[in-house]
């Protein structure tokens, strides 16, 4: 993967949009339902930043799909958008393409790969972007784990999109099922508390929308409305006055779209009624024919088009958009429609919507969304500024929109009467026509251009972030020093800085006896631009701090706990997600105790020695007792693993956890090679972790458990006791020079 080199003086910016099915070249507009405007609000605002002379590089992050469903474009893992933009994808729930309300269980993956993409640049954004809930998500995090900015902008909510289903008449049940709605507005909360800038295209979003969240005071909202590419949407008339200099591909795409047109309609003549949409339930495609199909007048004045999405096969649809199209192609014969509608089925939107709206101003027609919400209305703003009058509702987005340009009328859309009457009103007075074709070309370009956009969000950013120009500065300055600046630097920052990873056992390891131990911890704080450091242990997390308070050791980088099965971040104890997610694969917890109830050899530990990922007894040392739990499980076809440790400890974790397997996650996770980890440990407890691909280090005071290991390549038996042990085993493994041995202090045999 392509990095690129940054250590200049302008910001680094992330953009957050997951789905997958965005390109540089010819978006997909409208493919399905994740194609909508925002894939075009991403890339345009990613090239806009881009273009600025602060901003130094702008990455868009979605997700990578090799699907032979889709085009190979998405596979690719650099795109570039721009000399300073680009599309980095990166891989996660598979390859094939799911839409993006499937994504949920896989964001812990997206992070975890957008981390290691971190690390192999050496350069941490000043700020994370994210864009809709799932995006939203995965900025939230990484801006967690790096203590920078996290910028939201959500493009529509779970709230209100669950509202106006159940208006609708849709149950929770299929809701839920279809859109995973509790899950988003539950993450949809979170966000709201945790971003330090929310941006909204409208002040009714943050109203209606937003103000139906319980986290609502807590948002720091900014209403920046987005731009739109001015080259591109052109006023209607510039086709006839500057003919010769129109690109071929556009006079293709008119000629096309005519044509196309032309096969639906028996007056092509006349003028017409443009919409343009996904076809979804909120975009209320059906209330607008219903309105054209009742009105006689309004049907001997215009034609209708109605260009729902890219359609192949309607049978191989998704449920929400067959069901449209289905019902619109019965309304079409209830109200007897032919030679006045047209459906096309459309491909290629990046040069032919465009052309749409000017074929649509040219015949003095009228463009009307529809949708019952319209969080923004991004098509009303391109149709106006082709010179398009524009009809829309009165929720949402358009009211800014039409105060703003003065360029049409807003109805309530539930009433397919008053759709009529308001197009009708535009179609029959050409001085009103003219007013609002004129209104909206002008203001438009006021109000709605990208450069302004980008400014407005810069300063927003910079109220909101004050410490981000000082980190910024602070980060440029020491990149070539060592990735961060920061004396006490995120965690994120800490463990893809670092070079190299030390993860050792508490008792009878690191502690033991305390005058080596503390001269370990200086070592430690020593070498800390170079080694990161972590204990693992079967405690708990409350135990483990119990202990490192008791001995006086400061919170390390990282805590594995409870034998592997939970990973903290200090130093303030973030929990590890992404693993949570992992090892949680096949984890049945209630069936495992269920299968051992009856085993009278086994006796259920404290409550404060079981976990969500750990079930622990204590059993005296018995082969026959531990053959037995091992068929019952297998018999019981219970994937998960059985450590005993210390003639006495008896642990049963998810299949995928081990304290070696954390290790193996956080090597993968940061990018540490196995030659700049090492492990120490002094009990079987530790073997599974010993074992593993990195340099081992068994302390002078090991128990007897671990001699099989000896004369393995990778494994060191150091002679020193204790820390004195894991000091040994850095020079060793070439983490520390040779003279920090000195003065360890040799623990006394009755220490």
């Amino acid at each position: 993967m392509g990095m690129v080199k940054m250590g200049g003086n302008g910001l680094y910016i992330q953009l957050f949009s997951i789905h997958g099915l965005i390109r540089g070249t010819a978006p997909e507009l409208g493919r399905d339902a994740d194609t909508g405007g925002q894939v075009k609000y991403v890339l345009e605002l990613a090239r806009a930043l881009a273009a600025r002379d602060d901003v130094e590089q702008v990455d868009l992050f979605t997700r990578l799909v090799e699907d032979k469903t889709v085009s190979p474009d998405y596979s690719e893992e650099i795109e570039p958008l721009s000399d300073k933009a680009r599309i980095v994808r990166l891989q996660c729930g598979g390859r094939r393409y799911i839409r993006k309300e499937l994504l949920w269980p896989h964001l812990e993956e997206y992070i975890d790969k957008t981390i290691k993409f971190l690390k192999k640049q050496q350069r941490i954004p000043d700020f994370f972007h994210g864009h809709y809930a799932d995006a939203g998500y995965v900025a939230m995090e990484l801006a967690k784990a790096f203590d920078r900015p996290f910028v939201f902008t959500g493009h529509s909510l779970g709230r209100n999109k669950r509202d106006k289903l159940l208006g609708e008449g849709l149950s929770m049940e299929r809701i839920n099922r279809h859109y995973h709605i509790d899950t988003r507005v539950h993450v949809e909360e979170d966000i709201i508390a945790s971003a330090g800038l929310i941006v909204t295209s409208t002040q009714q979003e943050i109203d209606r929308q937003y103000g139906l969240y319980r986290n609502f005071a807590k948002g720091n909202y900014a209403v920046i409305p987005p731009g739109i590419d001015l080259d591109i949407f052109y006023p209607y008339y510039h086709y006839h006055i500057d003919v010769e200099h129109i690109h071929e591909e556009v006079k293709q795409a008119r000629f096309a779209l005519l044509n196309e047109l032309r096969r639906f309609w028996m007056s092509p003549e006349k003028p017409f009624i443009l919409a343009l949409c996904r076809p979804d339930h909120r975009k209320n495609i059906t209330g607008l024919i219903e309105a054209y199909g009742t009105n006689r007048e309004v049907q001997a004045i215009a034609n209708l088009a109605v260009f729902a999405g890219i359609r192949q096969n309607i049978s191989a649809m998704e449920e929400n958009e067959r069901e449209v199209l289905t019902d619109m192609l019965l309304q079409m014969d209830r109200f007897d429609l032919y030679g006045k509608l047209a459906i096309p089925k459309k491909h290629d939107f990046a040069t032919e919507v465009p052309e749409l709206y000017r074929l649509c101003a040219e015949s003095r027609g009228v463009f009307v969304n529809p949708a019952l919400v319209e969080p923004f209305g991004l098509t009303l703003i391109e149709a106006s500024a082709c010179g398009l009058p524009i009809v829309a509702t009165n929720d949402g987005g358009p009211v800014d929109i039409v105060r703003n340009c003065n360029n049409g009328i807003l109805v309530d859309v539930s009433r397919p009467g008053s759709i009529a009457e308001a197009v009708k009103a535009i179609l029959i007075n050409e001085q009103t026509w003219d007013a609002y074709s004129k209104n909206g070309i002008t203001e438009v370009r006021n109000h709605y251009s990208w450069p302004s956009h980008c400014h407005t969000v810069m300063q927003e950013i910079q109220a909101a972030f004050p410490v981000l120009r000082r980190q910024a500065d602070q980060a440029h300055a020491a990149h070539a020093a060592g990735f961060s600046a920061d004396s006490r630097p995120s965690f994120g920052a800490r463990l893809t800085g670092s070079s190299h990873l030390l993860i050792t056992d508490i008792d009878n390891t690191l502690v033991g006896e305390p005058r080596s131990m503390y001269r370990l911890l200086d070592i430690l704080d020593k070498y800390r631009e170079s080694i990161a450091w972590g204990v693992a242990t079967g405690r708990s997390l409350e135990l483990t701090l119990e202990s490192m308070t008791e001995n006086n050791i400061p919170i390390p980088d990282i805590l594995i706990c409870s034998v592997g099965t939970e990973i903290y971040y200090g130093p303030d104890l973030r929990n590890d997600k992404g693993w949570q997610t992992h090892i949680s694969d096949g984890w049945k917890l209630e069936d495992i105790k269920g299968t051992l109830a009856d085993l009278p050899f086994l006796q259920f530990q404290e409550a404060e020695g079981q976990t969500s990922h750990k079930i622990s007894y204590y059993m005296e040392n018995n082969p026959e007792y531990l053959a037995e739990i091992h068929r019952r499980l297998r018999e019981a076809r219970l994937p998960c693993q059985v450590i005993y440790s210390h003639g006495r400890y008896l642990d049963i974790l998810p299949q995928r956890a081990s304290k070696g397997k954390a290790i193996k996650y956080l090597k993968y996770k940061y990018e540490f090679p196995p030659s700049k980890v090492m492990v120490a440990g002094d009990s079987g407890n530790d073997e599974d972790m010993l074992r593993r691909k990195s340099n081992g280090l068994v302390v002078g005071n090991h128990s007897e458990e671990l001699n099989s290991l000896k004369g393995r390549p990778n494994i060191y038996f150091s002679a020193k006791r204790y820390a004195a042990g894991i000091i040994d085993g850095l020079i060793r493994y070439g983490f520390i020079p040779p003279h920090e041995g000195n003065d360890t202090g040799e623990p006394t045999p009755d220490t």
